[in-house]
């Protein structure tokens, strides 16, 4: 196959790119990415040049999607803002990419008569007290990034009923993993205890996620985008529910670190206590999570300890502000 993966050069869509490479050595990839602070050509270093090209350009221009998607089977759509805190920030921009853009995609596939493949989440359901989000459950999104991705989903849904396109979604659990932005709670935290910066924690820190490590999503994807059935929705969740501050606790021990680094803030506005995916749906397909959140967050961990050229221009600049923003106080450890 020749894929079209736009957000190639993200965190989930490199790790996806890597993977699909080295597990299907007769495909080629290209990447679209619009290359904003959160996509970096660092991510696909040392792909193999006679299968991968990158280029830069917006899913939001039709002309450019058009000439990047010449000669490819299917596009497989991670491109999106999609970090809740920026979105309540700036919720314009992510409806722009999240909801325009994926039209302009699906219009693309259609248009060539191929699969579109939307990389989803389960913040699009919103918090659930007890049990696990199905596909059939109802989308209630509880910030302008939620429901943007929401709207996404509903186009592609509406392609589907009204064109008959060959498009599918598939909903993920928190990532985590190598190449993520420490804008995120996980790189956050680990970059932080590395320096020995307080750890800013929203409320009480009992909010609790489906962690799911960032390969065994790429294994999801890949299963779904081959498997898969148009029109319909699949759920991947990760192996372990852990609340924030647990995550917090066993990066402080792999860090060796003590709790007096965490620093409790002001809740996000509409923070999600709970999320939960019930995934056999698309364990029916042969898919399976491999990898426990003790094994993943070690395998993180260490990454990020050893590939600091990777994150230390991400710590200067332009998110140092935005953590001054963002928590109230700045990074006392160095910018790199």
């Amino acid at each position: 196959m020749r894929l079209l993966v736009t957000g190639g050069a993200g965190f989930i869509g490199s790790n996806f790119v890597q993977h699909r490479l080295g597990s299907r050595p007769e495909d080629e990839v290209v990447v679209l990415d619009k290359m904003t602070y959160a996509g970096r050509r660092e991510n696909l270093d040392g792909l193999p040049a006679d299968r991968f090209s990158l280029v830069e350009a917006d899913i939001c221009d039709p002309e450019a999607v058009r000439r990047a998607l010449d000669g490819c089977d299917a596009i497989v759509n991670f491109a999106a803002e999609s970090h809740v805190d920026r979105s309540i920030e700036a919720p314009g921009e992510f409806i722009t990419t999240d909801v325009y853009g994926t039209y302009v995609l699906l219009e693309a596939a259609r248009e060539a008569g191929i699969r579109h493949l939307q990389i989803s989440t389960d913040e699009v359901y919103g918090s659930i007290d007890e049990g696990s989000f199905t596909e059939v459950s109802s989308l209630d999104p509880s910030s302008p990034y939620a429901a943007s991705k929401a709207g996404g989903d509903l186009v592609v849904s509406a392609f589907k009923q009204t064109y008959g396109a060959d498009s599918l979604i598939v909903r993920a659990s928190n990532n985590y993993g190598p190449q993520q932005h420490p804008e995120k709670l996980i790189p956050l935290v680990i970059l932080n205890a590395i320096h020995g910066d307080p750890i800013p924690v929203y409320g009480d820190g009992m909010q609790v996620r489906n962690w799911l490590f960032v390969r065994d999503f790429c294994t999801a994807i890949e299963t779904v985008l081959e498997r898969g059935q148009a029109g319909q929705v699949y759920n991947v969740g990760g192996p372990d529910e852990l609340p924030n501050i647990e995550v917090v606790r066993r990066i402080l021990d792999l860090a060796g670190r003590d709790e007096s680094l965490i620093s409790y803030v002001e809740d996000r506005l509409g923070h999600d206590v709970r999320y939960s995916l019930a995934s056999e749906k698309t364990e029916g397909l042969g898919w399976k999570a491999a990898v426990s959140f003790d094994q993943g967050i070690e395998r993180t961990f260490n990454w990020y300890r050893e590939n600091r050229e990777w994150w230390e221009t991400l710590r200067s600049g332009e998110y140092r502000e935005y953590y001054l923003r963002q928590y109230g106080t700045e990074l006392a450890g160095p910018a790199s």
